[in-house]
């Protein structure tokens, strides 16, 4: 039941990394479901659900919005059951998601005398293929998965722009890009391994590098700046050096124009600061 689940996700058209995250989520679930009954899942049944929205929250201690993640994996494989014949009626909705409060400061965490301290510790520790990585997170705002899943063909030094051809929603866009991403991958790209992996950052195989093997790296420099913390930072920065809501949602991929516009409010240390002069 759960291959058939991973394989209606991906008929669905959803990216290889939510099909991943749902996937495990009724993973999570089935296996809460057979420690807490005795027996495996055979059915999804309301009153479970609901027993198991109050596990996460007082057992586990997740955030509504934690909870949340965990319940649209289960309102998905709910959908998939009912497409696949095994169920006819809907037993979680979207009326059963837990509220959120919408943050009102800026998501970006770091200024730009974080990221550039963090670029230099990257290149002199690291060398020029994780630098490359970086400046592209944050000079680019690429999504780590669309980074790691560049092409050779994909990227252009002379044009300026990088074809993102999986994004959020299986969405294509390009990225225009400045002289920091021009200088840190064309240097990269002077010293790449000679290989005929078709991926901009190889790994094993014909694959291509893995987050795993990215978060390691980050970890290692830095407590606080994480690939998403770097594109956090380039939507703030952008919108401070006069990029407009719309050219911000196109480069950074924003299917909401209300993702972009929380990166207009304050961050935390400015409404903080002006918390004190009251």
């Amino acid at each position: 039941m759960l291959e058939g689940f991973c394989e209606y996700l991906r008929r669905q058209g959803k990216s290889e990394n939510t099909v991943k995250a749902y996937c495990q989520g009724m993973k999570e679930y089935m296996r809460w479901h057979e420690e807490t009954f005795g027996k495996r899942m055979k059915v999804l049944l309301r009153p479970n659900v609901l027993d198991y929205i109050s596990y996460l929250r007082t057992v586990k201690g997740l955030s509504n919005r934690s909870v949340n993640a965990k319940l649209a994996s289960l309102h998905s494989f709910n959908l998939y059951l009912i497409s696949a014949g095994y169920k006819t009626e809907v037993v979680l909705t979207k009326e059963d998601y837990l509220k959120v409060q919408t943050a009102y400061a800026s998501p970006s965490t770091v200024d730009r005398g974080e990221v550039e301290r963090f670029r230099q510790e990257i290149l002199e520790n690291n060398g020029i293929r994780d630098y490359a990585i970086v400046t592209i997170l944050a000079y680019a705002g690429l999504r780590i998965s669309e980074c790691l899943e560049l092409r050779m063909g994909d990227i252009s030094l002379a044009a300026r722009e990088i074809t993102v051809r999986h994004g959020k929603g299986d969405k294509m866009r390009v990225v225009y890009f400045g002289d920091k991403v021009v200088n840190a991958v064309r240097e990269y790209l002077r010293n790449r391994p000679k290989t005929e992996n078709p991926y901009l950052f190889p790994g094993r195989g014909d694959s291509h590098l893995t987050r795993s093997q990215v978060n390691r790296i980050f970890n290692a420099h830095s407590a606080s700046i994480t690939p998403h913390t770097l594109r956090h930072f380039f939507c703030s920065n952008a919108l401070e050096n006069g990029y407009s809501i719309g050219e911000l949602a196109n480069q950074a991929g924003h299917s909401n124009v209300h993702t972009t516009l929380l990166y207009t409010n304050p961050t935390k240390e400015k409404m903080k600061e002006k918390a004190n002069l009251l």
